[in-house]
């Protein structure tokens, strides 16, 4: 998706589940919910598709909450989307999919619908709410039947690593377009769900495995990890491509390069999955945002303590959000990386 440059945008807050991993309700399940006016949406279409035009990129939006669907004005942004032929996906749960809805979304131009499986059943069901694991697998063909891909995202921690591998024989048998997983980025004070390095490692080794066994039956295995990368490397899967500009920055994680996230008050973050404002998408022209010293912070790779020493580090750097969430700096080692470095 090089042309595309990706906003991740949180229309509501509105939620019907209460998911223990969750950026918004972690710490206060008592907190306001926000939700952005459809006056204020068509502002926030108006800033991304300037930005994008100053940029030479086409707008990506992957609409999400809480669950968008929850939003009153939903549909109307769906079809403003359709109308302005921006393309986008949706990210939410499964309790308020059927035949019309997910119908009607597809006519309005959704690409993707992503859902989220975060253990078998009983675990799922502990980590969200009673009842979300049987539901979601019986969402994915109503999704695929509209002719709207089927994702299935799963945030791997310490509660449910040993299940992942479990999960994806689930997705393959319900015969899921598109399966990825990301780990778990603390939120609050638990840090209790850490996972070992090489016990990470370890997973990535089953679940490669997995994927050799099962690529050929219809489900793209999304390597959205970046510690994928020095796994496949050590594998001899990956090799640095020869003559390459070292002042450049070619793959890895897209903080600061072609990512942003809008929150329903405006606010925008360099990355949803750690505490990174760096604007307001109402007050601020988000192509300036970009250009911002706070969005530079992001980018200043030799302050990475542990990947400005590898010799990936233009084509991985893990993940600072996981960094973030044990050590409240972007910048220190993913806690997850198995790689010695001198």
């Amino acid at each position: 998706m090089d042309k595309y440059f990706a906003f991740q945008w949180h229309i509501t807050d509105s939620c019907d589940q209460r998911c223990k991993h969750c950026y918004i309700f972690s710490q206060d399940n008592d907190i306001p919910v926000r939700e952005v006016s459809w006056e204020d949406m068509q502002k926030v279409l108006d800033n991304c598709a300037e930005m994008c035009e100053r940029f030479c990129r086409l707008p990506y939006f992957y609409i999400t909450g809480g669950d968008p669907i929850l939003h009153k004005d939903f549909w109307l942004l769906l079809e403003l989307l359709k109308s302005e032929d921006i393309p986008f996906s949706i990210m939410g749960n499964p309790f308020h999919l059927n035949k019309d809805v997910c119908n009607r979304m597809k006519v309005c131009g959704c690409e993707r619908y992503q859902l989220s499986i975060d253990g078998l059943r009983e675990t799922h069901d502990r980590i969200r709410k009673f009842g979300s694991f049987d539901t979601t697998l019986q969402r994915i063909e109503c999704i695929r039947q509209a002719g709207i891909r089927s994702v299935i995202m799963t945030t791997v921690s310490g509660a449910n690593i040993k299940e992942i591998p479990a999960i994806i024989d689930v997705v393959v048998q319900h015969h899921v377009d598109v399966f990825a997983f990301a780990r778990y980025c603390p939120t609050s004070f638990d840090k209790s769900t850490q996972i070992k390095p090489n016990e990470y490692r370890e997973l990535l080794d089953v679940c490669w495995g997995k994927f050799e066994h099962y690529k050929d039956l219809g489900t793209t295995f999304n390597l959205k990890d970046h510690l994928w990368t020095l796994y496949l490397y050590e594998k001899g899967f990956y090799a640095i491509p020869d003559g390459l500009d070292d002042r450049i920055i070619y793959d890895g994680c897209n903080c600061g390069i072609s990512h942003l996230t809008i929150l329903p008050d405006g606010d925008v973050y360099a990355c949803r999955r750690m505490e990174s404002v760096v604007g307001n998408v109402f007050t601020d022209r988000l192509a300036d945002v970009f250009l911002s010293e706070k969005m530079d912070n992001y980018r200043e790779y030799d302050k990475f303590e542990k990947c400005a020493r590898c010799e990936l580090m233009r084509f991985c750097r893990g993940c600072p959000a996981v960094a973030y969430g044990y050590t409240n700096d972007p910048h220190s080692a993913d806690p997850q990386c198995w790689k010695l470095v001198a």
